[in-house]
């Protein structure tokens, strides 16, 4: 496989750091490393950017601080993976008002394929009528529905998803993206606001069409700001609340 990291000019100040970091994203999102591998020694990476390895694990660093890296003590620095009891609640936020949190219990309640609408493709950054994926979740807590969520994939970078392979993986849905796609998720931008229960939301949550829900629209990113997921969710927070940030222990 042809290497993606290049040795790069000279940089005024010290922004040198932020060119080897943009081309340990771009390696990354090629998948030249995958999740859970090790990337290569400082010593090789410095000599491939043609930096020190002080400029160089200070880029490291700044990508270990993200999450997108991990280093393990004697054993080297790695890809992050998403494994279900460190990464799942930094991404998932509906907790009951005592503040106990759980894992929902998801069903698939329907699954198409299509073409992207004006809004989506703007979300996605592809282009309008492009094919995507588009699935709904219910998802439970505590034994009642509590949140249902449409996401929406391009099947550029999805080409193989299926019902039966959506139905059946083996883990959470952002860990199933990497193992089965390679496709990592590092970041999403959120924004929340009221809306009223469609009549399929409120089939499933229990509650007369119209009711108010909390609806929170987000893209997730890979790596360089690649968007891979749009994703409109809508909870009911008569008994639950949605946690804008969560802190999570480092390995």
């Amino acid at each position: 496989m042809m290497s993606t990291l290049t040795a790069m000019p000279s940089a005024l100040g010290g922004t040198r750091y932020k060119e080897v970091k943009e081309g340990m994203l771009a390696a990354l999102s090629a998948q030249e490393w995958k999740g859970g591998e090790a990337i290569p020694s400082e010593k090789r990476l410095a000599e491939r950017f043609g930096v020190s390895i002080g400029t160089l694990r200070k880029a490291i660093d700044e990508l270990c601080a993200e999450n997108i890296l991990i280093r393990h003590q004697g054993l080297g620095t790695f890809v992050a993976m998403h494994r279900r009891d460190r990464h799942f609640f930094r991404y998932f936020r509906v907790v009951r008002r005592d503040g106990e949190r759980s894992y929902p219990v998801v069903t698939l309640v329907n699954f198409k394929k299509g073409k992207a609408s004006r809004v989506i493709a703007a979300r996605l950054g592809i282009a309008e009528g492009a094919r995507v994926v588009t699935f709904t979740n219910a998802l439970a807590l505590h034994d009642k529905v509590v949140m249902v969520e449409t996401i929406t994939l391009p099947e550029a970078i999805f080409p193989t998803l299926t019902e039966a392979v959506l139905r059946d993986r083996p883990n959470t849905l952002y860990n199933f993206y990497q193992d089965a796609f390679g496709i990592n998720v590092v970041g999403t931008d959120e924004r929340v606001r009221v809306s009223q229960a469609s009549e399929l939301e409120a089939e499933l949550l229990a509650l007369p069409a119209g009711a108010p829900l909390l609806e929170v629209e987000r893209i997730a990113y890979s790596f360089n700001q690649k968007a891979v997921e749009y994703r409109l969710s809508h909870v009911n927070t008569e008994e639950y609340e949605y946690v804008g940030s969560v802190l999570t222990a480092k390995e």
